[in-house]
């Protein structure tokens, strides 16, 4: 296994972190999902023991059970052996009901001391504010999520502080430079090296000493089975390799990038993937320029593939009936894309959830007037939710 510096932590971590959101499920007659934990143990058992030392997992993982697997796992000397980062949205630090008029920072702290012992564990040795966005950014400023971090890091709870990220350029570099975090974790991989945070963002967390931690290097399982087309263009490549190696050496390539996340919900995803990062070339600068070539090619190759044209302009926004037009339209044709629906299957639960799913058009045609593209929105989004739905969790 190759390691890698933690930014200015000290700590060496594997270059491939095991990431705990996508554990092996068991779905019973009544379409109830719960984690296989005999196989979710076998497989952080044995990360741990062949040279994995980075575990990520978060409040929310799994219906709230992910981090409690985990520390199941680890128990009897593991534990030691291993990093454990975990994470607490901002959302939960308001609404958390604890009852009697708890402020924030008393939920925070409340739920921490929650984490703490489902993991078994007296300390975190990576503790984040979750999914940072527009909107909880200014909450956060505003309640000093962060200096409250800090207290609890100079207290032994945790050993340091960092963020998760979905989003643009600007914001991440507003979110970086205010507070002098230890660590950031964003989405990256071929696919989306011109859109969320962008490489800019790579460079600059490089550059502030700040480690980073990838996640959906495969671009939530997409880019693992590659359509024939595109497995013709990695053909032309000499040395054979897996769709998944050429994606994980992507993102292994820079060498701002401390450790890669992957979701490896069987134990031969697991092994195949140590084997992976354990080569010798498996380090930084490690892409050729005919290497790049090819991805260069793959990427426009996947880009190519769009059944629904919305550009994701927002004129057809806000709907009326609270519908997400363009986010359902983007996992339509992610699935499409990808020729592989799982994640964005799982990403419509959430719209669903909120009730802006396709389900809660009323057809009042409103949007179709406001479409550039001359979208039959209305039939589209019925195309789109037969697709999407049916995720359990």
């Amino acid at each position: 296994m190759q390691y890698r510096n933690f930014g200015k932590t000290g700590f060496k971590v594997s270059s491939l972190g095991l990431g705990c959101m996508r554990f092996p499920r068991i779905i019973n007659g009544n379409n109830e999902v719960s984690v296989d934990r005999e196989k979710a143990w076998e497989i952080i058992r044995y990360a741990a023991d062949n040279g994995v030392n980075y575990f990520d997992s978060a409040y929310g993982y799994h219906s709230q059970t992910s981090e409690e697997i985990l520390g199941e796992a680890l128990e009897g000397g593991r534990r030691e052996k291993v990093l454990i980062a975990t994470k607490q949205p901002f959302p939960v630090m308001e609404n958390l009901n604890t009852g009697g008029g708890k402020t924030i920072h008393e939920n925070l702290r409340r739920n921490l001391e929650n984490t703490l012992k489902k993991l078994r564990t007296g300390y975190l040795d990576v503790y984040l504010i979750h999914y940072i966005g527009t909107e909880s950014w200014e909450g956060i400023k505003k309640n000093a999520i962060f200096e409250e971090f800090r207290k609890i890091r100079d207290e032994g709870l945790i050993r340091s502080i960092g963020f998760s990220f979905h989003g643009d350029f600007m914001l991440f570099k507003e979110v970086l430079e205010t507070y002098d975090w230890d660590m950031c974790q964003i989405q990256q991989n071929f696919i989306d090296i011109d859109h969320e945070v962008t490489e800019e963002a790579i460079r600059l967390a490089g550059k502030k000493g700040c480690a980073l931690v990838i996640m959906e290097p495969l671009r939530g399982g997409g880019l693992s089975t590659p359509p024939k087309h595109i497995q013709e263009i990695y053909n032309e490549y000499p040395e054979k390799r897996s769709a998944v190696e050429w994606a994980f050496r992507h993102v292994l390539n820079y060498p701002e990038v401390s450790t890669v996340l992957s979701g490896m919900s069987t134990l031969q995803q697991l092994k195949e993937n140590i084997e992976i990062f354990s080569k010798a070339d498996a380090v930084p600068f490690c892409i050729s320029d005919k290497e790049r070539d090819i991805l260069s090619r793959v990427k426009t190759a996947y880009e190519s593939v769009t059944n629904i044209p919305c550009t994701s302009c927002e004129y057809c926004l806000p709907c009326p009936h609270g519908v997400h037009i363009p986010e359902i339209f983007s996992r339509y044709n992610e699935g499409m894309m990808f020729e592989n629906f799982e994640q964005p299957k799982r990403s419509y639960m959430f719209i669903s959830k909120q009730k802006a799913g396709a389900s809660s058009c009323v057809a009042c045609g409103e949007c179709e007037k406001k479409c550039p593209q001359h979208i039959g929105i209305i039939e589209q989004l019925k195309t789109a939710h037969k697709a999407l739905e049916g995720w359990i969790e």
